[in-house]
């Protein structure tokens, strides 16, 4: 049963003050263990710039978007100089930024990032409230996200990585380490929310929820995101959670809070979410008038502002006027010194922008395998031809298997990965000799599976998420998307490099949910490697490289191919790996060129068999062998593209528009793609056939440019 401690009075949206005599202040002074100078210096920096970008930087178009946090400052001041174990970390939101700076981000940083130049958070790249922070000297700052609740389910995984660090691998520098999201109340309305309460109540997880209520998303009053606007009061009897809640603009109420809390989180090992209502002072973002609030709304919130409070709590018993004074000044002359270095700075060259997309050899500072000290295993790209046929299905096992066996840091998990074994038996009897900490079934949410997965992987973790089928990824897209685009958006900052299998395409029959590819998705989201193995040598290969890479890979595993008889190969050897970007020529011939890939290729190999053509296999889709293609296409002066999913948008149109571009005088026939028409897929088998392209078909269009 969760317990909820809140102050006697009624919390309104918005809050209300708190009445006399139900704060205590630890005797004569401010509570002890509090190095409140310290804590007063920042909260007054935080004004500062807030006050900065919107007197000067902004209506100088020098800040682009700004979002002040002036009523947010001292609670998060005050979390932030409790996160000094340099294996915590904490996930933020746009209005993070006094968290930032206590956490010891350098002034210079925050205010040229949120210029948008060179340097800081993303070298220009992102907007400047986004933070990220590999702090060396304590505890890191997640690279948060644009979307709201996004933060959640990888600061989750990042709990999760704690407790595989300290239980399983023995590490004892995770032993008192605690993971920390901070969140508005309208982000507890989101998936993520939801999927991260879920995930660190039922694996008991290190984790703190922390919510600043300031009773608006944006114009929308929290009455709107949970029943009567109180978070707090609806997860009282939330199994494993304890809820505390309470006045963030107290700064004792506020400290004795956030310390129970935390000797919860760190002395229990248990999650805790910790609500404490603030006044939003300005608008959600500079350009937001707030002309939704009544006036009397914005007068009580204004007279809840921390900063006057603080002040009155720590002048005449630990600090002087003068001294209160004195570090004010100190703040803002920091702040003028801050943004006269951060104008110096140019923006970042463009020509750096299509950089850091992949890994390109220099590591990145936080996330990873790499970075805690994993050197691949040594490698061969020939793949031994000796030896039993194996199905796909049963290699890729294989090779989970070893490399579970050798890399302590592989973790495989998903919906019914475990004692099922997958539901296409691919993980089958992995649990059981791996046991349950490695290979481990999740609750039924794609966000929590993959956000998870990133949490992980910024621990150092080689997370290998299953997304039970394609079409099941969509509740992930944001998460997706946030993966692939970490090591740009952070200018090589951060990178979170994983695993995603996905089965899908066709079985025996077809249906909207479990027979949709669209590969073409993943080959848009930048920074996601895709591969599309068509046999059980490929498989193997591009399995072994992705699990001991520094990218994200998208695995997408044919159901068709998993137990076909065309796709069975000799076991390709325990240290076959095949780089991506390296297709393969089933045939060669002179007459035609035939690209595909996945469970096209034996398709289009039997309807080639009466002429001379090259069927070129590409195996990966991210990156793709241009230059395979290409030199093929300038050698038969023709080209047909076959895959199995729709043809508009299609990546058969991607490489239909590179061989206009770069081979049209080679052409002796237009350019032809033949793939599934513009539907989805069809159950009953003879409209499945029908629709996926055929043996029949493929050798009619192969014939038609022949004699074109």
């Amino acid at each position: 049963m969760a317990t909820v401690v809140e102050r006697a009075d009624t919390l309104q949206a918005g809050g209300a003050s708190a009445p006399a005599g139900t704060i205590a202040t630890g005797g004569n002074g401010p509570a002890p263990g509090w190095d409140w100078r310290r804590v007063a210096y920042f909260v007054q920096l935080s004004r500062a710039l807030d006050e900065m970008e919107e007197t000067r930087l902004v209506p100088e178009k020098k800040v682009l978007y700004q979002f002040s946090a002036r009523g947010h400052d001292l609670a998060q001041v005050l979390l932030g100089s409790r996160l000094t174990d340099p294996a915590d970390a904490a996930c933020g939101y746009y209005r993070s930024r006094p968290m930032l700076l206590s956490l010891g981000v350098p002034v210079e940083d925050a205010l040229a990032s949120a210029m948008g130049r060179s340097g800081g958070y993303s070298d220009g790249r992102d907007i400047g409230v986004v933070f990220n922070y590999p702090n060396p000297h304590g505890a890191s700052a997640l690279p948060m996200c644009g979307g709201v609740g996004a933060q959640y389910t990888p600061t989750a995984g990042w709990a999760q990585a704690i407790e595989y660090h300290r239980t399983m691998l023995k590490d004892e520098r995770y032993a008192d380490a605690i993971a920390v999201v901070l969140g508005g109340e309208a982000s507890c309305a989101t998936n993520g929310f939801w999927s991260a309460l879920t995930i660190a109540t039922t694996q008991r997880l290190p984790m703190l929820f922390f919510i600043e209520d300031n009773g608006y998303g944006i114009s929308v009053p929290s009455r709107f995101q949970t029943p009567g606007g109180d978070i707090a009061a609806n997860l009282a009897s939330f199994a494993g959670l304890e809820v505390l809640s309470g006045d963030g603009t107290e700064p004792a109420e506020a400290a004795r809070l956030l310390e129970s809390a935390l000797r919860i989180v760190r002395g229990e090992r248990r999650p805790v979410l910790l609500r404490l209502t603030v006044p939003r002072l300005e608008g959600h973002s500079f350009q937001d008038t707030q002309a939704y609030k009544p006036p009397e709304t914005v007068a009580a919130e204004w007279a809840r502002d921390p900063l006057p409070k603080l002040r009155s709590y720590l002048v005449g018993s630990l600090l002087s006027e003068e001294e209160w004074n004195g570090i004010e000044a100190e703040a803002r002359a920091a702040s003028e010194v801050a943004r006269s270095a951060a104008e110096e700075r140019a923006p970042s060259p463009p020509d750096r922008v299509t950089r850091n997309v992949f890994f390109e050899g220099e590591l990145q500072a936080e996330g990873g395998m790499a970075t805690h000290g994993y050197v691949a295993p040594a490698a061969v790209e020939t793949a031994e031809t000796s030896g039993q046929r194996i199905n796909m299905g049963a290699a890729i096992r294989r090779t989970l298997d070893q490399e579970l066996e050798l890399n302590p840091r592989v973790l495989v998990f998903g919906e019914d990965v475990g004692p099922k074994g997958g539901v296409h038996a691919v993980t089958l009897g992995l649990q059981e000799k791996h046991g349950e900490a490695r290979v481990f079934d999740t609750s039924l949410s794609e966000e929590g599976i993959i956000g998870r997965a990133v949490g992980m992987a910024l621990a150092g973790l080689m997370p290998v998420p299953e997304i039970q089928f394609r079409k099941y990824a969509e509740p992930a897209t944001e998460q997706l998307n946030d993966c692939g685009t970490m090591r740009w958006r952070t200018a090589n900052r951060f990178a979170a490099p994983m695993v995603v299998r996905i089965p899908g395409g066709f079985f025996k029959c077809g249906d909207p949910w479990h027979s949709q590819t669209n590969e073409v998705a993943f080959v848009h989201q930048p920074g996601w490697k895709v591969a599309v193995p068509s046999n059980t040598a490929d498989a193997v290969g591009l399995l072994r490289a992705s699990l001991r890479g520094n990218d994200p890979v998208i695995f997408f595993e044919h159901r068709a191919m998993l137990d076909d008889s065309w796709a069975r190969r000799p076991w390709p050897g325990d240290r076959f790996v095949l780089p991506f970007g390296k297709a393969s020529k089933v045939r060669e011939g002179t007459d035609i060129t035939v690209v595909t890939w996945g469970a096209m290729t034996p398709r289009c190999e039997a309807a080639a068999a009466h002429v001379s053509a090259d069927v070129i296999d590409l195996r990966t889709l991210m990156p793709w062998d241009r230059e395979m293609v290409l030199a093929s296409v300038r050698r038969t002066h023709r080209c047909l593209i076959v895959h199995e999913d729709l043809q508009t948008g299609g990546f058969g149109a991607e490489i239909a528009a590179v061989v206009a571009d770069e081979a049209f005088m080679d052409l002796d026939a237009p350019v032809s793609r033949l793939t599934m028409p513009d539907i989805p897929s069809p159950h009953h088998p003879t409209l499945l056939n029908h629709a996926v392209p055929s043996v029949d078909r493929i050798r009619a269009r192969i014939d038609e440019l022949v004699s074109f």
